[in-house]
C-alpha cells in the first residue's frame, strides 16, 4: 500500500496568503500547475482582479433554513459553527447520486450478497465515493467559483468570509487523500492484483480538479465540462462498484458513458442559477452559449434521449422487460420536466430534481439489474 502511494506524482501546495481574500486588493488566483518529472507541483499565483462581496446585505440571514445548510443547497442559513461551515462546502445533496451509483455497481457485477463483508465493503466503497471524494470535488469546486459566487452567490462561505482560504485548503487535501486511502484498502480488500479501485479513484480527483482549476477549467466549456461532471457522477462510481465486486466489463464501459450524456443533462441544470456570475468570468456555460431557452431543452433532450437509447439497447440485447421498465421510469420525468422545469429553471430547480431524479436513478438500478455479470 505504502509502495502504491508513493508510485504516483506528489503534490504540493504552496503557502497561501494569510489574509482573508475579500479583505485583500489581489487574492490568490486559481492554482497553477507545474509538472516535472516525478512532481507535480500546484502553486499560487497572483491577479489583479479584486473580489467585491456584500455578503451581509445580499444573504438570506433571515429566511434561511438550517437543513439547506447543511445540505448545502441555495436557501441556506448564515452560519458561524465551523464543522457547519465545512459540511456544506461538501454539499451532502449531491452525495446520494454517486452512493447510488457504487449499488448499481455492485448490482452489475453479478457477485454481490448480503454478506456482512459486502455490505461492509460497499459501505466504504460509498464513504469513498460520497463524503469523501464528492465532498473534495465540490470544495476545490466552490474554492475556485469563489469569484463568480461573489457574483451570484455572495453568501456563501467562501465568499463571505466565513471561513479562511487555508481551512478551505486543508479540507482539500484531507478529503483527497482520505479518499485515495480508502480506495487503496478497498483494493487489498478485494485481493485485486492491480489496484483498479485506486486508480479509479485518482483519474476521478484529477477529472475533478481540471473540470474546475485553470489552466484546462473544463467546465468553461459547457459541452466537455458538463459531460465531465455527468461521467464523473455516474460512470465511475459504477465502475469502483463493479469493480470492487467482479469485473468491468467494454460493455458495461460504454453503456455507463452513455448514460454520462443524461448527467450531461442534470449538470445542465445547475448553470441556469449563475448565468450572470459566468456571462461575467467568460465560462461558456449552455445557457450563456445558446441561451436559457435552447439551454432548457437541450437539457432535457439530453436527459430523455439517453435514457430511450438505453431502454432500445436493452430490448435489442433481449431484455424487453427492463427496457418497458425504464420506460415507465422515463414517462414521470418528462411529466415533471413540463411541471417545473421548462416553465422556469430556476425558480424550480430544486422541485424538479427532487421529483424527478428518483426516476432517474432507478432507472439506473433497472439498468444495472438488466446488464447484471
Amino acid at each position: 500500500m505504502a509502495s502504491l502511494l508513493n508510485s504516483v506524482p506528489s503534490i504540493k501546495l504552496s503557502n497561501f496568503s494569510n489574509n482573508n481574500p475579500l479583505r485583500s486588493s489581489q487574492i490568490s488566483s486559481p492554482f497553477c500547475l507545474s509538472l516535472s518529472r516525478r512532481r507535480l507541483v500546484v502553486r499560487a499565483t497572483e491577479t489583479d482582479k479584486e473580489v467585491k462581496a456584500q455578503a451581509p446585505d445580499k444573504a438570506p440571514a433571515a429566511g434561511g433554513s438550517s437543513i439547506n445548510q447543511i445540505l448545502g443547497i441555495k436557501g441556506a442559513k448564515q452560519e458561524t459553527d465551523k464543522w457547519k461551515i465545512r459540511v456544506q462546502l461538501t454539499k451532502p445533496v449531491t452525495w446520494p447520486p454517486l452512493v447510488w451509483g457504487v449499488v448499481c455497481g455492485a448490482a452489475a457485477s453479478g457477485n454481490f450478497h448480503w454478506t456482512p463483508e459486502d455490505v461492509a465493503k460497499s459501505v466504504v466503497c460509498m464513504l469513498m465515493s460520497g463524503p469523501f471524494l464528492t465532498g473534495y470535488t465540490q470544495t476545490i469546486n466552490d474554492w475556485y467559483d469563489r469569484e463568480i459566487d461573489a457574483i451570484n452567490e455572495p453568501y456563501r462561505p467562501i465568499p463571505s468570509g466565513a471561513i479562511s482560504e487555508q481551512e478551505v485548503i486543508n479540507q482539500i487535501w484531507v478529503l483527497l487523500l482520505g479518499g485515495l486511502g480508502l480506495a487503496g484498502i478497498l483494493d487489498v480488500w478485494a485481493g485485486h492484483n492491480f489496484p483498479t479501485i485506486f486508480y479509479l479513484a485518482l483519474g476521478g480527483s484529477l477529472l475533478s480538479y481540471i473540470y474546475s482549476a485553470p489552466p484546462l477549467k473544463l467546465k468553461q466549456n459547457g459541452w466537455i465540462g458538463n459531460f465531465a461532471l455527468g461521467a464523473s457522477y455516474i460512470s465511475l462510481p459504477w465502475w469502483a462498484g463493479q469493480a470492487l465486486f467482479g469485473t468491468l466489463t467494454p460493455d458495461i464501459i460504454v453503456l455507463t458513458l452513455l448514460y454520462s450524456v443524461a448527467g450531461l443533462g442534470i449538470a445542465i441544470v445547475n448553470d441556469f442559477k449563475s448565468i450572470e456570475g459566468d456571462r461575467a468570468m467568460g465560462l461558456q456555460s449552455l445557457p450563456v452559449a445558446f441561451g436559457s431557452e435552447a439551454a432548457k431543452w437541450i437539457c432535457v433532450g439530453a436527459i430523455d434521449i439517453t435514457q430511450i437509447s438505453v431502454a432500445g439497447y436493452l430490448l435489442g440485447a433481449g431484455k424487453p422487460y427492463y427496457a418497458l421498465a425504464l420506460l415507465g421510469l422515463i414517462a414521470p420525468q418528462v411529466f415533471f420536466q413540463f411541471k417545473y422545469f421548462l416553465k422556469d429553471p430556476v425558480k424550480y430547480d430544486v422541485k424538479y430534481q427532487a421529483s424527478a431524479q428518483p426516476f432517474l436513478i432507478l432507472g439506473l438500478l433497472v439498468t444495472a439489474l438488466a446488464t447484471s455479470h
